[in-house]
C-alpha cells in the first residue's frame, strides 16, 4: 500500500492527513465536530424563530407582521458575512452592557452559543419564509375540519398543520440545513475553531494548501451526500399516504 501511495505521489498528503501528530486531520475532524455543533444548534434555534415567524405573520396582528415583515427583510437583504460580525460583536457587547448595569461582572459567551446565536437568527429569517410557504400549501378543508370539532389551536398545529406541512417544506428546510453548514465557514472570521479555520491553519503552518483545501472540500461533500439521504427519507416519511409525485406527473 505504501509503495502505491509513494508511487502515486500521495505518500507525504497522507502522513499530514494523519489522525495523530504530526498529521493534521484529528484538528481537521475536530474542527468539522465543531461546525455540525453549530450547524444542528443553528438550524433547530432557526427553525423555533421561524415556525412562530410564520404563523405570526399569516395570524398576527398588524405591527407583529410589519416587524417580522423588517426582520426577514433585512436578514436575507444584508450579506450573511456582515450580519455575523453585527450580531457578533453587537450583540455580545449589549449582553455585557445589561449585566453590568444589573450588577452582574460581564460574560464570557464561548464560541458555539455565539455561532448558534447568530447564524440561528440568520436561518430564523429564511425559515419563517419557508415555514409559511409551507402552511399556505396545506389544504383549509383539513384545518377547518379540525376546527369545526372544536380542536384547540395549539393541538390544532400540532396534529394537523405541521404533519401535513411537512411535506411541502421539507425540500426547502433542506436547502437551509445545507446553507446553515456552509455558513459555519463565515465564523472563521472572528476566529472560532470550525473547519475552515482548522483547514487555514494546517495549510499555513505545512504549506501544503491543496492538500488541505481539498481535504476539507471533500469532508463538506460527505456532510452534503449524507444530509441528501437523510433528507430524502424525511421527504418520502412526509408524503406518506399522498399521491406519488412520479405518478402524478404522466
Amino acid at each position: 500500500m505504501e509503495a502505491i501511495l509513494e508511487s502515486l505521489g500521495l505518500a507525504q498528503s497522507m502522513e499530514l492527513l494523519a489522525l495523530s501528530p504530526p498529521g493534521w486531520g484529528g484538528n481537521l475532524l475536530r474542527g468539522l465536530a465543531n461546525s455540525l455543533q453549530i450547524a444542528f444548534g443553528a438550524f433547530g434555534f432557526g427553525l423555533i424563530i421561524g415556525l412562530f415567524g410564520a404563523y405570526g405573520k399569516l395570524y398576527g396582528g398588524p405591527v407583529t407582521r410589519d416587524l417580522l415583515g423588517i426582520y426577514t427583510t433585512v436578514m436575507r437583504a444584508v450579506p450573511e458575512l456582515v450580519l455575523i460580525l453585527i450580531l457578533y460583536y453587537v450583540g455580545t457587547d449589549l449582553i455585557n452592557q445589561a449585566a453590568q448595569a444589573m450588577g452582574y461582572d460581564r460574560v464570557e459567551i464561548s464560541g458555539v452559543v455565539a455561532g448558534i446565536w447568530v447564524l440561528g437568527i440568520v436561518q430564523g429569517a429564511y425559515a419563517t419564509e419557508v415555514l409559511r410557504g409551507a402552511i399556505q400549501a396545506v389544504p383549509t378543508g383539513q384545518i377547518e375540519a379540525a376546527r369545526a370539532y372544536g380542536m384547540p389551536s395549539l393541538l390544532l398545529m400540532r396534529r394537523v398543520t405541521i404533519p401535513a406541512m411537512m411535506s411541502f417544506a421539507t425540500p426547502g428546510l433542506a436547502n437551509l440545513w445545507l446553507i446553515a453548514t456552509k455558513d459555519t465557514a463565515l465564523l472563521a472570521i472572528v476566529g472560532f475553531s470550525e473547519l475552515t479555520l482548522e483547514t487555514r491553519q494546517a495549510a499555513a503552518s505545512t504549506r501544503a494548501y491543496f492538500t488541505f483545501f481539498l481535504a476539507a472540500g471533500a469532508l463538506y461533500l460527505i456532510v452534503t451526500l449524507c444530509s441528501g439521504v437523510v433528507f430524502a427519507r424525511i421527504e418520502k416519511w412526509a408524503r406518506r399516504g399522498q399521491p406519488s409525485l412520479k405518478g402524478g406527473s404522466r
